[in-house]
């Protein structure tokens, strides 16, 4: 049985008295809860230490929105995987579709960043998701598949092994449109199978896949409840606490 695991990207929200808010609320209301399902939230690069020591006695991790994949040097304005240790991450966000089609990351470039945070002990949240014209035009599985064949270039099982997938549609993101639960079992169970080709049946049956894309407390019991969909990754209703505790609930009674 996979443990469901549920990240909340706060992206480009909150400062610093509201990120520390929201993280001791979090850590005050989701308790034991953490016993039945993995919680990892995403600050802003400049709250991650603050928001770490305030999670410091929880069981919810924290994650990065972003690594550079060099260690260190003349790279002006980008985060090391050991600056983020260094802040209590253990999880970093790669390939999220923001990074995808607003800054311009390449395949080869989001591949490079995975590499370097397994490599680094980090656990990585690994984004793939297609764009409303590529599934108009019945090419989400083609996508899909070439996103995360090119992102996992040359990592073997052992470091796969590190990788959570998530699915996030681009066109559900912040639309307000989500993708039926049958839509997001479809994909997922797609990705399983590819994984499956890429590293083995047994390794394929262990990997965490989830669902991002406007998933909110009316829909997450029953995103849930589909058999290849092992978490969420939340984009607004990780803001509020009380959204977000609902769905961790939700996800723990699926089990």
């Amino acid at each position: 049985m996979r443990k469901p695991f549920l990240g909340g990207n706060w992206k480009m929200n909150t400062d610093k008295a509201s990120a520390v808010a929201l993280a001791s609320a979090l850590a005050d209301s989701v308790g034991s809860l953490t016993d039945k399902v993995d919680v990892a939230v995403c600050p802003p690069f400049v709250y991650l230490d603050t928001v770490s020591q305030a999670l410091a006695q929880s069981s919810i991790a924290v994650s990065s929105q972003d690594i550079y994949f060099e260690s260190n040097g003349a790279f002006t304005g980008e985060i090391s995987t050991d600056m983020l240790k260094d802040v209590g991450c253990e999880y970093v966000l790669v390939g999220h579709s923001e990074r995808r089609h607003v800054i311009g990351e390449t395949d080869e470039l989001i591949n490079r960043k995975v590499k370097a945070a397994i490599a680094a002990g980090l656990k990585v949240i690994f984004c793939v998701g297609e764009l409303l014209a590529q599934r108009e035009a019945e090419q989400t599985d083609e996508v899909v598949k070439q996103q995360i064949e090119k992102g996992l270039v040359g990592i073997d099982a052992a470091g796969a092994a590190n990788i959570t997938i998530a699915y996030e549609p681009v066109w559900a993101i912040g639309t307000g449109l989500t993708a039926t639960p049958a839509q997001a079992q479809e994909v997922h169970a797609m990705i399983r199978n590819l994984i499956a080709g890429m590293y083995s049946q047994d390794f394929a049956d262990q990997v965490r896949i989830q669902y991002g894309g406007s998933a909110k407390p009316a829909n997450a019991a029953e995103l849930m409840s589909q058999p290849d969909v092992d978490g969420l990754l939340i984009g607004g209703a990780s803001l509020k606490p009380e959204d977000f505790t609902s769905m961790i609930a939700s996800a723990a009674e699926s089990v």
